[in-house]
């Protein structure tokens, strides 16, 4: 009986063996598959965006060639071929855009005839005049432009017709790794939390980035071009530069409170829950008159703070977690407009700016 017990132990461990080898294979089976699956979609998406770029810049080349359009990137584009295109980042389709009540019109009109002069002669042609308003029909270019000059969304640097170029921003989204839509529903949310970790920067680097996001909400609320929300906080709407200055990569998640209070007072609702815009902005429902309400239910801070939140604790220095925890959820806990309760607003934004400064001031990413 003892030989047969000494004959069997050893069979234990080696089955054990083989089902972690077998375990292991099939982990990096499924992870050959997903990441050859990640790489044909990545390919396949800049095969037929390429060949979408054709198509439309032998459109523009053609009205460019008759004289109908003009800009600064035509000759780069059609003429010279130094400028080609790889990837298009919009592909969405048109939609003018409105400024809020309190624009700085004279200035605004200096800023676009500027762009509008696209060879810098002085003068805007009848074709400049023809792409700039093409131009000027699509929103985030429009509102990229008003944000440009304090550095919160790519720079423009050039046009033809209704096509527009802008600066690359190498660092995207503002957190975590950016799956196809195919992938993104087979990946298990404890692996997607540890590979996003491997593509998130140190965490002083991560306050210079937030410190960026803070300064957009405080420019666009009651700025030169009057007030403004944004209405996506989503991580795919933001990027970075090398320098870790955040920016403002789809400039659509913006609209002009103006706007967006004639667009919810002229919604009909049941409930709360029908006076949603976009994704973040909230307004309530007046159940008697069966409209929502024009008012926003929560500021652009607290909603950036939401989006900071878990950003920023993760990685947080032991001594500062506490305290940043505090005022973070302060900042969550605002409601109702901005405008109605500045004090509070300016204070808590001004904290935060100050607690993240103090932390990075003396590094080399400040």
């Amino acid at each position: 009986m003892s030989r047969k017990r000494q004959q069997l132990c050893p069979n234990k461990p080696y089955g054990a063996r083989v089902s972690f080898v077998r375990v292991k294979y099939l982990f990096l089976t499924w992870l050959t598959v997903l990441v050859g699956s990640w790489v044909l979609y990545v390919q396949y998406s800049a095969y037929t965006e390429l060949c979408r770029g054709h198509e439309c810049r032998n459109a523009i080349c053609d009205n460019y060639r008759k004289g109908i359009i003009d800009g600064s990137a035509c000759s780069s584009l059609c003429d010279k071929d130094t400028l080609y295109m790889s990837r298009c980042l919009s592909t969405l389709p048109n939609n003018q855009s409105k400024l809020g009540e309190q624009a700085n019109l004279a200035g605004l009109v200096g800023q676009i005839l500027s762009v509008a002069d696209g060879n810098k002669d002085g003068r805007v042609s009848l074709p400049e005049a023809r792409s700039t308003w093409a131009l000027l029909q699509m929103d985030e270019v429009l509102l990229g432009l008003l944000l440009q000059d304090r550095g919160h969304t790519p720079r423009l640097l050039g046009y033809c017709g209704d096509l527009y170029m802008t600066e690359r921003v190498p660092y995207g989204p503002l957190y975590g790794l950016s799956l196809p839509w195919p992938l993104a529903g087979w990946v298990p949310s404890g692996v997607q939390r540890t590979v996003d970790q491997w593509f998130t920067p140190s965490w002083p680097r991560k306050a210079k980035i937030s410190m960026g996001l803070l300064e957009l909400v405080e420019d666009v609320f009651h700025g030169t071009y009057g007030s403004f929300l944004i209405c996506d906080f989503a991580a795919a709407h933001f990027g970075y530069t090398d320098r870790h200055e955040l920016r403002l990569t789809n400039a659509r998640a913006v609209v002009p409170e103006a706007a967006f209070r004639r667009a919810m007072r002229a919604r009909t609702c049941e409930a709360d829950g029908d006076c949603v815009y976009g994704v973040d902005c909230h307004t309530s429902c007046d159940v008697a008159e069966k409209r929502c309400r024009g008012e926003p239910l929560r500021p652009n801070l607290a909603k950036a703070c939401g989006t900071l939140k878990d950003y920023l604790l993760r990685g947080a220095p032991s001594g500062l977690r506490e305290e940043l925890e505090r005022q973070l959820y302060a900042c969550m806990a605002l409601r109702g407009n901005a405008g109605q309760m500045n004090m509070e607003h300016s204070l808590i934004l001004n904290n935060l700016k100050a607690l993240l400064w103090r932390q990075i001031s003396h590094t080399k990413d400040s």
